[in-house]
């Protein structure tokens, strides 16, 4: 594995757990009986547009791997993966 498959795979990593806080802090926020409810449907709207996001970024994530060729490099060993991490390199 690369350097840039491991930044690749931290960045995704991060911004997936910034959504799931961001779920969580509105589900918090919407059983709270001090809000109305215009804005625990705001929140409801929210929470729809973050997992699409998160879905969106796993998707992103895996069209990036694939277009680094760094799927290839999950299932190589030994010298294998020289050459794939040295072709990627190069491009």
């Amino acid at each position: 594995m690369n350097l840039l498959f491991w930044g690749l795979t931290v960045g995704v990593i991060g911004k997936i757990l910034v959504a799931i806080g961001i779920i969580k802090v509105h589900h918090i926020m919407a059983l709270e009986r001090s809000i109305d409810a215009k804005v625990i449907r705001s929140f409801a709207f929210e929470k729809t547009l973050t997992y699409l996001g998160i879905i969106f970024i796993v998707v992103g994530y895996l069209m990036e791997l694939y277009f680094y060729g760094a799927i290839t490099m999950l299932t190589c060993h030994g010298t294998d993966c020289i050459q794939t991490a040295s072709a990627v390199l190069s491009q």
